[in-house]
């Protein structure tokens, strides 16, 4: 089971970052502070789900060393950068590694909570799209070699009766294989097995 999806917060501040978790929690965004890119590295379990809330510079090791750091350990959560106006060429260049995006100080406290919620909301979609795509995976494996054969003629259009022609099978049996299929893929129909399948579904 995967956890509830949180907004990390890890600033140096202490007031901002009490500032931030009150700000969150009055905009309903579940939260958790870190006083330091190595606290919260030492405690990040790639299970996690939500986002990153990182300030760029921080005493110690600073907010871009943490989005390396979590780059090596292929952290999936989107990373958002808190920066002053001259970091904004460093969080520019963030953004070109993968980083989700990053607001100049001062920023409108909901521009913030909204840029949150939408990361979090990435983050939920990208890990139900893998899911999905795992839980397919898993279906293929239970398909015998033969209803894969007549799987994939299914999805190519093909009727009973060609399908029995090609693979020199009887109807019967085709019927048979194609029923089998629909049941391990979870699908009623070959429309839904071939929307079940269709690359870039999600």
């Amino acid at each position: 089971m995967s956890t509830p999806p949180l907004a990390h917060i890890v600033d140096d501040d202490d007031a901002i970052r009490d500032a931030l978790a009150w700000l969150f929690r009055t905009r309903s965004v579940a939260c958790k502070a870190w006083d330091s890119g190595e606290a919260f590295l030492a405690a990040w379990d790639p299970e996690w789900r939500g986002c990153i809330v990182l300030d760029i510079r921080m005493r110690g090791m600073s907010g871009l060393e943490c989005f390396d750091a979590l780059l090596e350990r292929e952290n999936s959560m989107p990373v958002i950068f808190l920066t002053g106006h001259g970091d904004v060429p460093m969080a520019v260049g963030a953004l070109k590694k993968g980083a989700f995006d990053f607001l100049e100080k001062p920023f409108k406290d909901n521009d913030l909570v909204d840029v949150v919620i939408r990361a979090i909301s990435s983050d939920t979609r990208h890990h139900a799209t893998q899911e999905s795509q795992a839980s397919i995976a898993s279906r293929l494996t239970l398909l015998t070699p033969r209803e894969q054969e007549v799987m994939q003629l299914v999805l190519a259009g093909k009727f009973n009766k060609v399908i029995a022609d090609q693979l020199n099978i009887s109807m019967r049996t085709v019927e048979v294989h194609r029923s089998r299929v629909f049941e391990k893929m979870g699908v009623r129909s070959a429309v839904e097995l071939a929307q079940l399948l269709a690359p870039g579904r999600d």
